[in-house]
């Protein structure tokens, strides 16, 4: 049974209540406090094993009590509390020396977990913190439970020199991601220096990242430096990774085995400290499999993987991305705009393939395009150049589809296509109806299939009857994730 003092504090008395039972029953003693004042006592005293703490306290923000408190008691595990739930909520509880972060609402089980492992660690004095930069100006925006995941993983990594592989789809913001890492990390005295490999002609890949002698190939008329030795005590963020021919990627696991490397037509080994964040919107492993990315060098890039999400799993955030974004055009010089509900209901709606940088652009161009200070339904709707598959929802429904139990696909189909039409009441939906009606349909089967066949491209073909080529096609066109599994 475990044992162990925790020392809580949150001015809401609900919470206190519950959080105080499910700790009684994991086995912990539980001491409970409605303000910062009285926890600073207790800990000042020498009491408690653990802290748990919300940041808004009614006398004193956490985060100005957690410095004190790690001062005295640098041995003492502190778990933070918010339901601000922002990016900077999380960096600021790490900096300030806090074991974790958890966003309000949470699951208990998971504090009882995260209080278990807290108590069960070694006891040693943590390493001092490096203090975050005061401009909380940065673009991770949003509030949704996908994005807390991202905010305390980056949390987490700020104070290592962790190699970190980005993946997502275009436009779900990696290289804002990786400028974080780096910004808010300890190395942020260095310098950021990004290349994206889908941009450089590969016969200069490797000057570009090693840097070339002179002499050293036709036009070569001058010593270069590469972006090894430009990131030097800094951040090397190397996008789009998946498509750096073979022979560079031989050099650049090299690099990561050894630690140096030499220019092209060098023969000095060059020493290198740089901290490498990788990215890509593909899928490695099955590019492994068919010979186009080194295992070896996949396996010392993904230490630590971080997938982002697409816009379309966290449509919740869309209201803070657009208020974010107009915002940012209105410092530009750009009129102050907001949407209405049929608005923001047409963009929660969307499936957004160009994920936040879509939204972005389009944001952009209504406040560029239109003089109204309020935007509505029907701008966005001749905005935007596909329409969901969806029809407009009442208030209360969900947009999942009603299914009957003996119902056969033509007729949930038919069934929904009614709805989506009536939705439109005496107007008529946008054009390009069958395509997009195909690309909806598409999507799910062809996911449902990969899915079967456990990412196996060869039977999932021949369980849909279409030719391999045709199926890389689509899962190409449609931007499908495909996870392969050794299982099949």
């Amino acid at each position: 049974m475990p044992s162990g003092q925790i020392l809580l504090a949150d001015d809401d008395a609900a919470i206190r209540t519950v959080l105080n039972q499910a700790l009684s029953r994991a086995g912990y003693e539980v001491r409970s406090s409605s303000n910062a004042a009285t926890l600073w006592r207790w800990v000042s005293q020498g009491e408690g094993d653990l802290v748990i703490t919300d940041v808004m306290m009614p006398d004193e923000n956490a985060f100005d009590l957690l410095p004190r408190i790690k001062k005295i008691r640098p041995e003492l595990p502190i778990i933070v509390m918010s339901a601000q739930n922002t990016f900077m909520t999380a960096i600021k509880a790490s900096e300030r020396g806090a074991y974790e972060y958890l966003p309000k609402p949470f699951d208990l089980k998971e504090l009882v977990a995260v209080v278990g492992r807290a108590l069960s660690r070694p006891r040693s004095v943590p390493t001092g913190a490096h203090p975050a930069p005061e401009n909380e100006d940065i673009p991770l925006v949003g509030r949704s439970q996908a994005m807390q995941e991202i905010y305390r993983a980056l949390a987490r990594l700020m104070p290592t020199d962790l190699t970190v592989m980005i993946t997502g789809e275009s436009g779900t913001g990696k290289e804002l991601v990786a400028k974080a890492l780096h910004d808010y990390g300890k190395r942020r005295q260095g310098p950021f220096v990004a290349v994206n490999m889908a941009a450089i002609p590969r016969e200069l890949i490797e000057s570009e990242l090693f840097g070339h002698e002179k002499g050293a190939f036709t036009g070569a008329t001058a010593r270069s430096t590469g972006r090894f030795e430009q990131a030097e005590g800094g951040t090397l963020f190397l996008d789009e990774i998946g498509d750096m021919p073979m022979e560079a990627q031989t050099r650049l696991l090299r690099v990561l085995q050894q630690g140096e490397y030499t220019t092209v037509g060098g023969r000095v080994p060059i020493k290198t400290n740089v901290r490498i964040v990788a990215a890509t919107n593909k899928d490695l492993r099955v590019l492994i499999q068919q010979g186009l990315f080194r295992e070896d060098l996949y396996f010392r890039l993904n230490v630590v993987p971080l997938r982002l999400p697409p816009l379309r799993e966290r449509v919740e955030d869309i209201p803070d991305l657009v208020r974010h974004f107009f915002v940012l055009v209105e410092k530009e010089g750009l009129g102050r705009k907001q949407l209405d509900v049929e608005a923001m209901d047409r963009l929660k709606r969307y499936r957004w393939p160009g994920n936040v940088r879509e939204l972005e652009n389009l944001v952009r161009r209504l406040a560029a395009l239109y003089p109204q200070d309020t935007i509505t339904g029907a701008i966005v709707d001749a905005e935007l150049d596909s329409q969901p598959l969806l029809p407009p929802q009442p208030a209360g429904r969900s947009n999942q589809p009603n299914l009957q139990a003996s119902e056969g696909l033509s007729d949930a189909v038919e069934r929904h296509l009614n709805e989506y039409f009536s939705g439109f009441r005496d107007s008529l939906p946008p054009p390009g109806l069958y395509h997009r009606i195909l690309r909806e349909i598409e999507g799910p089967l062809i996911g449902a299939a990969l899915a079967a066949t456990r990412g196996n491209q060869i039977r999932a073909a021949e369980l849909l009857g279409v030719n391999r080529n045709t199926l890389r096609k689509k899962v190409r066109d449609l931007d499908l994730m495909v996870v392969r599994s050794n299982r099949v």
